[in-house]
C-alpha cells in the first residue's frame, strides 16, 4: 500500500430497515426483527435485526423459513417512505463535511474529505466519526447506529466499516493492513465472490494476504485476464478505481404474486403496474428505451421470457404497456413472479417524421401532464385504469442504486 492520505470515508447504516423500524416502533427495541415486502409465508425477508441475525434469520430468507427456526421474530411490511426519509438525512448530514458525496445505496455513502472545509480536514478523524455518529442518533434517532471506515480510497474504507459490526470505527493505514488482512478470508473483502475466489484459488491465491502480495501481471494475465486485474492491483495498495458512475444499461422491476389463484387478467394487471414504474423511472432521467423485455417464473420454478427489440425507441406509459402487454398474453396462469425490464437504454432520439405522429405527440403530452400531477400529488394519484386495484404492488427499495430515489 503506498503512503496515502486517509481521506476517504465511508458510512454505513447498521441493519438498516430493521433498526429504522425499531427506531419507529420503541417496542421492537432489543427484539428480533425481520422486514419483509409482504407479510405472507412466502415473502423474502430483505433486513433482519441483530435480535434477529443472531437467531440465524439471514437476509433473502422466507418468512416461513424464519419462523422453523424462531417463534419469536417479529416481521414488519416495508415502509419505503420511511427508508427514504433516513437515507435523505443521512445524505444531509454527509454533506455538511464534504461537497463530493456518493451515495452507494440506500444505507451507505462514501465522502472525500480531501475536498472538505480546511477546518474539517484539521479535525482529526476519531472527532469527525464521533461527531457524525452523534448526529445520526441526535438528528434521525437515539437507536439509529452506523460503522465508519476510513482509508486511502473507497475499497479500503468499505472494508474498514465492515471491520466491526455494529456502531464500529475502523481505520485501514499502511501500517496496519497487513495484519488486518490477516484475520480475514477472501470473501470478507468486498467485491470477491465465490467466483472470484475460485479464479484466486486457481492461480494460488487462498487468503487476502496472498492477493495483496501477487504481482500485477499475475492478476491481469492468470486471474482477471482483463484490465480488471491492474485495479485489483491499485485498489489493493490504496489507489482509488472506483470513483465513476455507470452508465444506465438497463430498467426493470419484479414482483412476487401474493397468490397461486390470481387468474391471467390480474397478474397483466400487476404486469402493467410494473411496466408504468419502470417508465417513470427512465423518464425521469430523460432516457429512451428500444428494448422491451418481459419473464415470469411458474410455481415449478421454470422460467418464462419474451422479448422484443423495437425499431423506434419508447418512454412514454402507453408505449411501453401496449409493448409488454403483448409480450404477456401467451404466459399461462398461475404464476410466482413476474418482472419487466426496459433495455438498449439510450438518450432522447432526434426528432424524425413518422406516420404515426399524431399518436407519439399525444402520448407525450398526455405522459408529461400524468408525471406533472403524480409528482405533485403523490405517486399514482393518475393511472392505468388497467393496473386498478394492485396498490400492493408496492414502491421498491433500491438496494444498490439510489439513482432514481
Amino acid at each position: 500500500m503506498y503512503s496515502l492520505p486517509l481521506k476517504t470515508m465511508y458510512i454505513d447504516l447498521n441493519s438498516c430497515f430493521a433498526t429504522i423500524e425499531q427506531q419507529a416502533r420503541p417496542m421492537l427495541r432489543g427484539r428480533p426483527v425481520g422486514v419483509t415486502n409482504r407479510l405472507t409465508p412466502n415473502a423474502c425477508i430483505v433486513a433482519a435485526s441483530y435480535e434477529a441475525k443472531a437467531l440465524g434469520i439471514k437476509v433473502g430468507m422466507r418468512r416461513m423459513e424464519a419462523e422453523r427456526i424462531s417463534k419469536d421474530v417479529v416481521f414488519v411490511e416495508t415502509e419505503p417512505d420511511k427508508y427514504i426519509f433516513v437515507h435523505k438525512k443521512l445524505r444531509k448530514i454527509m454533506e455538511d463535511y464534504s461537497p463530493d458525496v456518493t451515495m452507494k445505496s440506500i444505507d451507505e455513502g462514501v465522502l472525500n474529505l480531501a475536498l472538505s472545509p480546511e477546518h474539517i480536514q484539521n479535525t482529526p478523524n476519531p472527532e469527525l466519526v464521533a461527531e457524525i455518529k452523534s448526529r445520526l442518533r441526535n438528528e434521525v434517532g437515539n437507536y439509529m447506529r452506523c460503522n465508519i471506515g476510513i482509508s486511502s480510497n473507497r475499497f479500503l474504507a468499505k472494508l474498514a466499516a465492515e471491520l466491526h459490526k455494529p456502531d464500529g470505527y475502523d481505520e485501514i493505514t499502511p501500517e496496519n493492513q497487513r495484519e488486518i488482512f490477516s484475520k480475514l478470508k477472501l470473501q470478507d473483502l468486498p467485491g470477491i465472490n465465490v467466483r472470484m475466489e475460485a479464479r484466486l484459488n486457481a492461480v494460488g491465491i487462498y487468503t487476502p494476504l496472498q492477493f495483496l502480495d501477487a504481482d500485477e501481471e499475475t492478476l491481469v494475465k492468470m486471474v482477471c485476464k482483463s484490465i480488471d486485474g491492474h485495479k485489483w492491483y491499485q485498489r489493493l495498495r490504496g489507489l482509488e478505481v472506483d470513483d465513476w458512475i455507470s452508465d444506465i444499461k438497463s430498467i426493470g422491476r419484479q414482483y412476487v404474486l401474493e397468490s397461486c389463484r390470481l387468474t391471467h387478467e390480474q397478474i397483466e394487471s400487476r404486469v402493467i403496474h410494473l411496466a408504468e414504474d419502470a417508465g417513470l423511472r427512465l423518464r425521469s432521467k430523460d432516457l429512451y428505451a428500444r428494448g422491451v423485455y418481459v419473464w415470469a417464473v411458474d410455481y415449478n420454478d421454470i422460467p418464462l421470457r419474451k422479448n422484443i427489440l423495437l425499431r423506434e425507441p419508447i418512454h412514454t406509459n402507453a408505449d411501453i404497456i401496449r409493448v409488454a402487454r403483448e409480450l404477456f398474453k401467451c404466459f399461462p396462469a398461475p404464476l410466482r413472479i413476474v418482472g419487466i425490464t426496459l433495455y438498449k437504454i439510450q438518450d432522447k432520439p432526434q426528432a424524425q417524421l413518422s406516420l404515426e405522429q399524431d399518436r407519439i405527440e399525444h402520448n407525450n403530452k398526455l405522459c408529461q401532464a400524468t408525471d406533472a400531477i403524480n409528482h405533485r400529488f403523490g405517486d399514482r394519484t393518475i393511472f392505468c385504469a388497467d393496473s386498478f386495484g394492485t396498490n400492493q404492488v408496492k414502491v421498491k427499495i433500491p438496494f444498490g442504486s439510489t439513482r432514481f430515489l
